[in-house]
C-alpha cells in the first residue's frame, strides 16, 4: 500500500511543554456521561470502519511491523522474531496482519464476549479506561506495539492512557493510534466533535506530546488509494459530450 506522511509534530507546535495539560473538563465532556459499561454491555460483532479502510489499516500495520522486525534483525541476529502487541479499546477483531509473526497479543476492552471471540488475542483484560486508565496488569517495557483503533475520541482520561502507553512500550516500540470520521457522537468528547480532520490530528498529537517525550510524532494517511480517471480533453468532449 502507499501511505503518505501528512506532517510531523515538534514540541514547539504545542502551547505547553510535556507533562502539562491544557484541556479542561468541558473539552472532555460528552453528550452522554452515563456509565460506559451500560453502553458496551451488549456485544456488537460489527466493524466500525468499512472493508477498504480495514484492509488499509492492516496493510499499514504490516509495513510498520515488517520494518520493526527488519531493523531488529539487522541490529541483533538473535533478537526475537515476533511482535508483542497491546490492543487498547479492543473488541472481537484487531486488524492485525496474519502473515506477521505475533507473540503476546493482549486486548484491553469493555466487553468480555467480544474479546473472547477475537482469534488474534492470546489474552485479554476487561477494563474501562475511562474509569481506570492505569494498565496495572502490564510491566514497563512489555510491548513492541500499542494500538488503538477508532476509539481515541472516546477517552475521557487521555493523558493517563497515553502516559501508560509510553510506559508499557519497549525501547523502539511504536504507538499506532488510528481514527476515522465516524464515531458515536454521544460518547465522543466535546472537542473532538467540534474539530475538523486537521484539528483531530492535532488533538491526538497533543495527547502524545503532553503525556511523554517521544522520538517522533507523525500523522500518516493510510486511506485506500483510489485511482482518478483521466480528465478528457476539450477536443474529446466536443467529439463525445458523454466523455465529460
Amino acid at each position: 500500500m502507499a501511505t503518505s506522511q501528512i506532517c510531523t509534530f515538534e514540541p514547539e507546535d504545542f502551547a505547553l511543554s510535556t507533562n502539562n495539560w491544557p484541556y479542561t473538563d468541558a473539552d472532555l465532556n460528552r453528550l452522554d456521561n452515563s456509565d460506559d459499561s451500560n453502553f458496551y454491555d451488549t456485544p456488537r460483532f460489527v466493524t466500525h470502519i468499512d472493508e477498504s479502510a480495514t484492509e488499509s489499516l492492516t496493510d499499514y500495520y504490516r509495513e510498520e511491523m515488517n520494518a520493526m522486525l527488519k531493523k531488529r534483525s539487522s541490529n541483533n541476529a538473535s533478537a526475537s522474531s515476533s511482535v508483542d502487541v497491546l490492543d487498547l479499546c479492543s473488541s472481537w477483531i484487531s486488524h492485525l496482519p496474519s502473515d506477521i509473526p505475533l507473540g503476546r497479543v493482549v486486548g484491553v476492552g469493555m466487553n468480555g464476549e467480544e474479546l473472547a471471540a477475537n482469534p488474534q488475542l492470546t489474552e485479554y483484560v476487561v477494563q474501562d479506561l475511562n474509569k481506570n486508565p492505569v494498565l496495572a496488569d502490564f510491566e514497563d517495557g512489555s510491548f513492541d506495539v500499542v494500538c488503538n483503533v477508532v476509539s481515541v475520541d472516546y477517552l475521557t482520561n487521555p493523558l493517563e492512557v497515553f502516559k501508560e502507553t509510553h510506559r508499557v512500550l519497549k525501547p523502539n516500540g511504536v504507538a499506532l493510534i488510528s481514527f476515522s470520521n465516524r464515531c458515536f457522537p454521544t460518547k465522543a468528547v466535546a472537542m473532538w466533535l467540534q474539530a475538523d480532520d486537521i484539528g483531530r490530528l492535532t488533538i491526538v498529537a497533543s495527547y502524545f506530546h503532553y503525556a511523554a517525550i517521544w522520538k517522533t510524532i507523525e500523522a500518516i494517511d493510510c486511506r485506500p488509494q483510489i485511482e482518478t480517471p483521466a480528465r478528457p480533453s476539450f477536443k474529446d468532449v466536443l467529439s463525445d459530450p458523454n466523455a465529460g
